[in-house]
């Protein structure tokens, strides 16, 4: 098994290997069961707007369970004043880290001067980046891509994280594409146009002192690997969603925890409780399992897995008789061939 490579020492979670914010996704159920998977890869939360902090239902934005942590929050604003507040609230809710999204290419949030609109005020960025710094004593990292369209060039990227690096913030998580404002939906900025690793690479090298974290298109954890001779971590989004057992191999991978990997079953049977929990409290069973689906994607039953989950548990009256059921089946499909390692 690879060792993991000598990393920069920084206060606050280990980023070698982080799941990204994906909104509808990345919620706390999803972190929950994620959790399940792996220990000790670093977990966001779906992007949050000051706005929905500062005015909305607080409990709903900033709630998580303690098993998720690590844990950060993602925030999307451009107001100092406002991210900061943010920042102390999340402090006090006990996340581990605050992190500014300047690389969202929604034209929703682009009117509000959110995500990766930013990239083209640097100056903003670098003041609220100060403003969260002074505000909370957690890191704060930002988020964004290598450019957008206008301000693509690898000069104004350094100019970029060389204006914000000098209002405090060490960490880069660096999505190896631009984005394209005008006339891509977010979906396509998320294929479109080709991801550029070097470019993320040749950053670091630039700026060895800071804490650079590759994110985009990664899926192959032997890939990741190799991309930490380079850098500092990867963040991997929708892979870790649609494929979530590609977590059980992260611990040993990539912190050298050699603790017993949970098989899928044993996953599956340690959520329970969860489900049951959130039943209890009124909350419906597709809450939690909507994002379970590709448990056992590549192996046998899994698409009677997914059927019976996103299907006949809307017909059914008792939904965890059909999840017990379901783990019993998928049980006798699939063992031994549960556990990856």
């Amino acid at each position: 098994m690879q060792q993991p490579s000598p990393s920069l020492s920084r206060p606050g979670p280990s980023r070698r290997f982080s799941v990204a914010p994906m909104m509808d996704w990345s919620d706390r159920h999803y972190r929950y069961f994620a959790r399940l998977i792996s220990q000790h890869a670093l977990l966001y939360t779906e992007m949050v707007t000051t706005g929905a902090v500062l005015h909305g239902d607080r409990a709903r934005f900033l709630g998580y369970s303690p098993e998720e942590q690590p844990l950060a929050l993602q925030l999307g604003g451009s107001n100092a004043q406002e991210l900061a507040q943010c920042a102390r609230l999340a402090e006090d809710a006990g996340y581990a880290e605050v992190n500014l999204n300047v690389g969202c290419p929604s034209d929703r949030v682009q009117n509000n001067l959110i995500g990766a609109c930013l990239m083209g005020h640097p100056q903003l960025v670098a003041d609220a980046v100060k403003a969260i710094r002074d505000a909370c004593s957690i890191p704060v990292t930002v988020k964004h891509r290598i450019g957008i369209n206008g301000r693509d060039s690898y000069e104004q990227l350094v100019d970029f994280v060389g204006q914000v690096h000098e209002a405090g913030c060490d960490t880069f998580i660096v999505h190896a594409r631009i984005a394209i404002l005008e006339g891509l939906s977010p979906k396509e900025n998320r294929d479109i146009p080709p991801l550029r690793y070097e470019v993320v690479h040749q950053l670091k090298a630039d700026f060895p002192q800071m804490e650079i974290i590759l994110n985009g298109g990664l899926t192959d954890l032997d890939v990741m690997q190799e991309h930490l001779h380079g850098l500092d971590g990867v963040m991997v989004g929708r892979e870790a969603y649609h494929n979530p057992y590609l977590l059980a191999e992260v611990d040993q991978r990539f912190y050298a925890d050699e603790a017993p990997v949970r098989s899928r079953i044993e996953v599956l049977e340690a959520l329970r409780p969860y489900i049951a929990a959130h039943l209890a409290q009124g909350g419906i069973m597709h809450h939690v399992t909507r994002h379970i689906l590709g448990l056992f994607q590549g192996l046998p039953g899994a698409r009677h897995f997914r059927r019976q989950l996103s299907t006949e548990i809307h017909r059914t009256d008792q939904p965890l008789a059909l999840y017990d059921q379901l783990v019993t089946q998928m049980a006798e499909r699939t063992q031994p061939q549960d556990c990856p390692l």
